[in-house]
Parts: C-alpha cells; structure tokens; sequence
C-alpha cells in the first residue's frame, strides 16, 4: 500500500487550501522543485485515487440534498451502490453495516415532473432493495468546503495565507450565512460540468469544453469563487492519511440542544461531516479513525453527553464514490 510522507501530506493540504493553486506557487510554498510536486501530484493521482473537484454550493445550484438509507439483499448491495455511483445526481456513495446498507447523497431539483423520480421511482423499483429511508440534509456544520482535519494539518498558517492569496478573496469558503445565493447561469452549469472530473483543467481546455474563450472562463470562474457559488474539494482515500475505520453515527438529539451539539461535534478532529437532517436521527456525523480501539474511545469518551438521546454507528466498508468521482476500481 503508498505510504504518505510530509511532502505528500502538504500537496494534498494545499490543493484543499487552493485547488487550482500553480504547481509553481506549491513548489514554492512546499520548499520543494516543480518537478517534484509535479511528480508526487501524478503519482498520488494515479495510486491513491487523489482528484481535485468543482462542487456548487446547493444553494446556487438550485438543489436539495437527501441522505439515502437502503436496506438490500447482500447478494444485490453491491450491484445497487455501483449502479447509484455511476449516475450525476450522487455523491458520497458508501456500504455499510455488514453490507446490506447503502448510504448516498442524492440531488433533487425542488420541482418539476422528474424533480424526485430517483426517491419516488427509481430506486422503489429496483430489485433487491427491502427497505428506503430518505433524510433531507437540512445544514452543514463540517464537511463541503471545510475539510476533514486529518487532510488538512500539514502546512502553517503562513503557508496556507500565502495559497489563499494566490486565489480568490472568500474562495473556498462557501456563501456567506444567511447572503443571498448567486443562482447558476446554463453557462455555469456548463463550466461546473467540465470542473466536475478535474477541477485542475486548464483554462484552455475549459474554454474549449464549454464553447468560450480562455479569458471569459478565467474571469467566469474567478467570480463564481468569490461569491461562494462553488468550491473545490479533495478526493483521496482517508487510509491513505492514517484513518483505516470509517463509521458513521445516526444521532437523536432534541431541538433545542441540536445546534449546540453540532457546532461541538464539528470541532472534534475524528469528525469529517457533521450535518443536520430531517427523521428522527437528526444529526449525522462520519467518523475516521486509525482502527477500532480509537474509535471506541472516540465514542465512549466524547461523545457519550446526555444531550444526545440516542446514537447509531454504523461501520462503513465500502466507498464507491466520494465527492464526485467513482473510487477506483468501481468505473
């Protein structure tokens, strides 16, 4: 298995930092050669599936998200996820619990005759599938354009500012709370598209994809950033970076303390996603830990607090797609 060093550990934090980032500036801020960053980058492209996506903020999108539960045949779960993985309204495609889970992100458009066809058609009628449980993600307290920790702890302050600078001002970072959303144009959708496998093309090959010109994509996009219509995230796999038990944890937590749990679990460096949900677990964080000991603390020190009433883990085994692109191995 690849074995990551620090040198390794700091490309990845920076294309977190600044996804479009010049592999001269990484150069620079890594104290390295281009000619190594250029190699290490390709090689963690090619050996630990490691790719630097586009993703629009939902809001600008113009879209709900929904995390899916589906309870399969073990005999038909893996046929079921990798059929889900393949399709563009996806993400975050994982098995789990012993198998015969199936946990997705699914996009819907908010209206329109096929607005929820994959919840109310789609997957009812597939076969092999016993049991559907849809939960609308309701906010986002880690995970999206803040990274888990485990990625992201590898550079200084000084060397990320010196990243971010280099980009755009608020790039990254999401819309503003409670700023209304910039609402995506056909040609933006269209940009998005063409970022969606590598957000790392050229302006050239942008431009040739959606039909513009160098300059217009350059400045398109510059925008789109500043405004927190997208953001850049970082496929690679977590055991890569130490973190071999993946769980996630389905809580019940009363309204009133639910914000206040959430803001708290999203500190804790065992935590890539906290997000909150409609059902009655209201809270769903995913866990990466190095092995199962860590976990079991993680679980029985942390987060034991009596203002969760109750919690589910479910062990993850198996990704199929992360944040846009298939896993290798699953095309």
């Amino acid at each position: 298995m690849l074995v990551l060093d620090d040198l390794d550990r700091g490309l990845v934090h920076a294309l977190h930092v600044n996804g479009r980032a010049p592999f001269t500036l990484v150069a620079e801020v890594l104290g390295c050669s281009v000619q190594t960053v250029v190699r290490r980058y390709r090689r963690l492209h090619a050996q630990a599936g490691l790719r630097v996506v586009a993703l629009p903020d939902p809001r600008s999108s113009g879209t709900h998200q929904w995390f899916v539960r589906l309870t399969a045949a073990t005999r038909a779960a893996h046929d079921i996820a990798l059929a889900l993985a393949r399709r563009p309204d996806t993400s975050w495609v994982r098995l789990a619990s012993g198998g015969t889970e199936i946990v997705a992100v699914i996009r819907t458009t908010p209206a329109g005759p096929d607005a929820h066809a994959l919840l109310l058609r789609d997957v009812p009628r597939t076969a092999g599938i016993t049991a559907v449980s849809a939960h609308y993600l309701l906010h986002t307290y880690l995970g999206g354009p803040s990274a888990w920790r485990g990625r992201v702890d590898a550079l200084d302050s000084e060397q990320q500012t010196r990243l971010r600078a280099e980009g755009v001002s608020g790039a990254g970072t999401g819309a503003a709370t409670g700023a209304p959303a910039h609402l995506l144009t056909d040609a933006d959708r269209l940009l998005l598209e063409a970022l969606r496998d590598d957000a790392r093309a050229s302006y050239a090959d942008l431009a040739a994809a959606t039909g513009s010109t160098a300059s217009t994509v350059t400045r398109r996009l510059a925008e789109l950033r500043a405004r927190g219509a997208l953001f850049f995230d970082v496929d690679v796999d977590p055991a890569l970076l130490g973190a071999t038990v993946s769980a996630l944890l389905w809580m019940q937590v009363a309204p009133a303390h639910l914000d206040e749990v959430a803001h708290a679990l999203a500190a804790h460096e065992e935590l890539a996603m906290v997000v909150a949900t409609t059902g009655p677990t209201n809270l769903v964080a995913q866990a990466l830990c190095r092995d199962t000991e860590e976990l079991h603390r993680y679980l029985t020190r942390k987060v034991a607090w009596s203002t969760i009433d109750r919690i589910e883990t479910a062990p993850v085994l198996r990704t199929y797609k992360a944040a846009a692109t298939l896993r290798s191995g699953w095309g």
